[in-house]
């Protein structure tokens, strides 16, 4: 199913969803490869969220080279089951503003969106269903990038996991990824680990932090270290900021340091 339209051999894929949610506003960039909409029944959140992950585990099964512009950070569990169909062993970058290594045990607010590393870790037995045949990444192979703003408990889990914690900086990410040696790299980015007053309409806004010039170094010092396989953009805006012209940029910028040409018209 490659389309290639995006340069630098990315296929794009969609998902416009926050959760269970969908955005009819979300931005789709001309010549995406797959829009991932699945008729989702009533029911629990969970129960959607699980039927989304199979659509979209189906579709980045499809593509050569995964790119996902979604609204949230869990699907990314879906993007990664899909790319361990063809890659049995996997590392994970994850640049974010947030740690997502909440549990239900932990969480104080119990949003699902903050529990997405810890899904991708195996840290949530039980949480969402089995069926897209997701094999936890092994912490050691997970790097993560920023999380400045961090529950209390979610700090106590980092601090005693055995994830790899780097500033968001270059030469730090070239180092930790030249630490996991050669293995295929998932990269997830969250759009919020830009500093705030860079990025408007941020559905969870962290203060100062790194600029987006900075992350656009941290993705090609990523591409130019690992053998990037699949690549996971969370446009974690508000629904009403999601399309516009800044957030559009912010997007277009992220994915040209990747190597991919967005097309918008």
């Amino acid at each position: 199913m490659a389309d290639h339209s995006t340069g630098g051999g990315w296929d794009l894929i969609v998902t416009p969803w926050h959760l269970d949610e969908h955005l009819p506003d979300f931005p789709v960039p001309v010549g995406a490869t797959e829009v991932v909409r699945p008729a989702l029944p009533a029911g629990p959140v969970p129960a959607r969220m699980n039927l989304l992950h199979r659509a979209t585990v189906d579709a980045v099964t499809r593509a050569a080279r995964p790119l996902v512009l979604s609204g949230d950070c869990p699907t990314t569990r879906a993007a990664v089951a899909g790319v361990q169909r063809r890659h049995s062993d996997l590392a994970v970058l994850w640049l974010d503003a947030h740690g997502d290594f909440n549990t239900p045990a932990i969480s104080t607010s119990g949003y699902l969106g903050g529990m997405a590393l810890a899904m991708l870790t195996g840290r949530t037995p039980g949480l969402l269903d089995d069926a897209i045949g997701l094999r936890p990444v092994p912490e050691t192979s997970v790097v993560l990038a920023d999380a400045r703003d961090l529950d209390p408990a979610e700090h106590d889990a980092l601090a005693t996991s055995r994830v790899h914690r780097v500033p968001a900086d270059p030469a730090a990410v070239t180092d930790a990824l030249g630490r996991l040696g050669d293995v295929p790299v998932h990269l997830h980015l969250d759009i919020d680990v830009i500093d705030g007053a860079e990025l408007p309409g941020a559905r969870f806004p962290s203060g100062p932090g790194p600029s987006l010039a900075r992350i656009e170094d941290c993705l090609a010092a990523a591409c130019a270290t690992a053998t990037v396989v699949a690549a996971y953009i969370a446009c974690a805006w508000l629904p009403g900021h999601a399309g516009d012209q800044t957030s559009r940029r912010t997007v277009t910028r992220l994915t040209a340091s990747l190597g991919a040409t967005l097309d918008w018209h």
